[in-house]
């Protein structure tokens, strides 16, 4: 439970209810003196314990009750007793008995003359008071509670410590109560009371019917006190510092970062899934204006939040979602009182992003668009050495790329291959290319890269080809020419480049670059799948699957997998093994590609930016990212391809 508990009643006055009395009260009541357990509480005290509890009955929820009911003692007692006058006040004042028992205990230690601080050093009683009993507003009574070895360890077990971290944070609750810091007034003091020693702040607005305090503001103030006086505990949590906690956090993430690996590298058959999908899909062709789950009808998001439902009963979805539980529940101990409630995936807040993306999905089967599983392919498909190349040429990509060598050493290398590069040497003026459209050795620059890639590409160098046909086609406005980056496509795949046929049969299918047409997608497909590329293979199996520019031919599209799945293309593979009870390939991908969704909401959510390797500044690698995303990458394609392994999926 969460160690720091924090109550936020209000008291309303006027000429006729002042509230100066609970000032003086909280300012001058005694400091409770710490008696041992075995000392009964009197009769008297348990007559009044009982009285309480008929009062006020939701006195029981209070921790100090719970004290006294597992050892009925007249400490405990006396700090139950306590507790319970000051949660009720406004009905205590209206009580002979109650006033009579708090007039008559005995008093105590203060600061000076009474235990009252605030804004200012010497606190003037009665000054104060009079200040209250001529306001006519909301005056709240934060009361701040902590368990006695807490307070202890952590140094809030006296009134100076408390002072400091109120003034230190008194603008920060005052914007939680909506009180600009110039109208913001309080006094408060510190009761070292039995097992719970706590705090009582009145806080009020100078501007009366100014302020107002919702749950969230309870929430920001507790949040803020919590972070102060449980900082280095915090720490402990955040970094990992607390031996044993530091042993439960890196074993739920090392599962968590295992399970979306498992993810990552498996394609899910799940019937039910891929049935709700299609229903989906069904529903929104009804739905009019924007598809995101906040705008649908209700049985549309019933059908959504079923499809999420399903995707938890998963167990490799099940099993990282209950290890991300058991990770927040660790950070959310220190902020709520409860236990934090296991919701159901789809009610859970964080993880709303996975129904726009069931949305998505299903919107894609509506569609019947097709997909391209191949985020794999990025870093595969272009080659740094290329045969023919120089002895100069290849013993300075050795340094440039030796991470092990200085980065002095690494420039100087790069400064040498532009000089080489200028001398015309195309494989030189290729490798440039690559440096300035990827960094980070050298500044990304979209227009260098393209001067390069077009000098070695004019040398009939086939990989320079391909790669300046890619970067014309990308969304980088500073190079972007369509006609030009098909025309270099074209020029490479006519060289023999099987992974530029590849790129051209997408080109043809998806419509942008180029006017669709599914067709000559199949020619490009087919000219990439027969010098021997997977994922041409691949897509040309679901093209016979679907009947998509060619005539529906089962036996065809099992061919075209097969050829495929010899390579080890997984997905290839799925449709073969599935090949007695097949549906649209949009469909049957439907649960792996939401899974592919999971990993990196689970990552979000769950897993720290690793610390170690090279770091580079993070305003160059900002604009690093930036580029490589106007250049058609994806924001995270390389750490997809070095953290999941496997297959990843593309088209997304």
């Amino acid at each position: 439970m969460a160690r720091l508990i924090l109550k936020s009643p209000y008291l309303k006055c006027d000429r006729n209810h002042p509230v100066s009395g609970y000032l003086q009260y909280i300012g001058t009541r005694e400091r409770v003196e710490l008696i041992p357990d075995d000392r009964p509480p009197t009769r008297k005290q348990e007559q009044l314990v009982r009285k309480l509890i008929k009062d006020f009955p939701e006195a029981i929820g209070l921790d100090e009750y719970s004290d006294y009911e597992a050892k009925p003692t007249k400490a405990n007692a006396s700090a139950f007793i306590t507790r319970a006058l000051e949660e009720n006040w406004p009905q205590v004042q209206q009580s002979d008995g109650y006033m009579k028992y708090i007039a008559t205990r005995p008093r105590a230690e203060r600061l000076g003359d009474h235990g009252l601080f605030g804004d200012e050093d010497g606190v003037d009683l009665e000054k104060a008071m009079r200040e209250l009993d001529q306001y006519t507003g909301n005056v709240w009574t934060h009361i701040f509670s902590l368990k006695r070895e807490d307070a202890a360890r952590l140094g809030y077990d006296n009134a100076r410590a408390w002072m400091n971290l109120l003034r230190t944070n008194r603008n920060d609750i005052a914007a939680a109560m909506n009180i600009p810091p110039n109208h913001f007034r309080w006094y408060a003091a510190y009761h070292d009371e039995g097992e719970h020693p706590h705090v009582h702040m009145m806080a009020w607005s100078t501007v009366p019917e100014e302020a107002y305090l919702t749950k969230e503001g309870i929430r920001q103030i507790k949040s803020r006190l919590m972070n102060q006086i449980f900082k280095q505990e915090m720490l402990h949590t955040h970094e990992q510092k607390s031996q044993s906690r530091d042993e439960l956090v890196r074993e739920a993430r090392r599962a968590i970062r295992r399970l979306t690996r498992e993810m990552a590298q498996s394609i899910c058959s799940a019937p039910e899934i891929e049935q709700k999908m299609e229903q989906l899909a069904t529903q929104l062709e009804t739905v009019k204006g924007k598809k995101s789950y906040g705008y649908l009808p209700k049985p549309v998001k019933k059908t959504v939040d079923e499809i999420v439902d399903k995707l938890e009963e998963l167990p490799v979805v099940r099993e990282c979602y209950d290890q991300w539980c058991v990770l927040q529940s660790e950070v959310d101990s220190y902020y709520h009182d409860k236990p934090r409630e296991k919701k159901k995936l789809s009610q859970e807040k964080k993880f709303r992003q996975i129904k726009n993306a069931v949305i998505q999905e299903a919107e894609r089967i509506r569609l019947g668009e097709i997909t391209f599983e191949d985020a794999n392919l990025a870093g595969h498909d272009e080659a740094e050495q290329v045969r023919g190349e120089s002895y100069d040429c290849w013993e300075l990509r050795q340094i440039i790329r030796d991470e092990t060598l200085s980065l002095e050493d690494r420039d100087r290398a790069a400064e040498e291959l532009k000089r080489l590069a200028g001398r015309g040497d195309a494989h030189a003026q290729y490798m440039m290319g690559l440096l300035y459209r990827d960094g980070p050795l050298l500044i990304p620059d979209s227009q260098k890269a393209k001067h390069w890639f077009t000098q070695a590409a004019g040398h009939g160098l086939r990989a320079a080809q391909y790669a300046l046909g890619k970067l014309l086609l990308s969304d980088d406005m500073e190079v972007r020419d369509p006609d030009e980056g098909i025309r270099w496509l074209k020029q490479a795949a006519e060289n023999g480049c099987h992974f530029t046929a590849y790129r051209l049969g997408k080109e043809y299918l998806e419509g942008n670059a180029v006017n669709k047409d599914t067709t000559r997608a199949v020619e490009w497909f087919t000219k990439s799948a027969e010098a021997g590329n997977q994922y041409a293979q691949y897509m040309l199996g679901k093209l016979y699957l679907t009947g998509q520019g060619v005539a529906q031919d089962q036996a065809q599209a099992m061919a075209w997998f097969s050829r495929s799945a010899a390579q080890g293309n997984q997905y290839a593979q799925f449709f073969l093994e599935h090949q007695d009870s097949l549906h649209p390939p949009s469909v049957m991908l439907a649960a792996t590609r939401l899974l592919y969704h999971m990993i990196r909401i689970f990552e979000d959510h769950s897993l720290p930016r690793s610390s170690t390797g090279l770091q580079v500044d993070s305003k160059l690698r900002r604009k690093i990212q930036e580029k490589k995303i106007a250049m058609g990458h994806k924001p995270d394609d390389h750490e997809e391809a070095q953290n999941q392994g496997g297959m990843v999926m593309g088209g997304m």
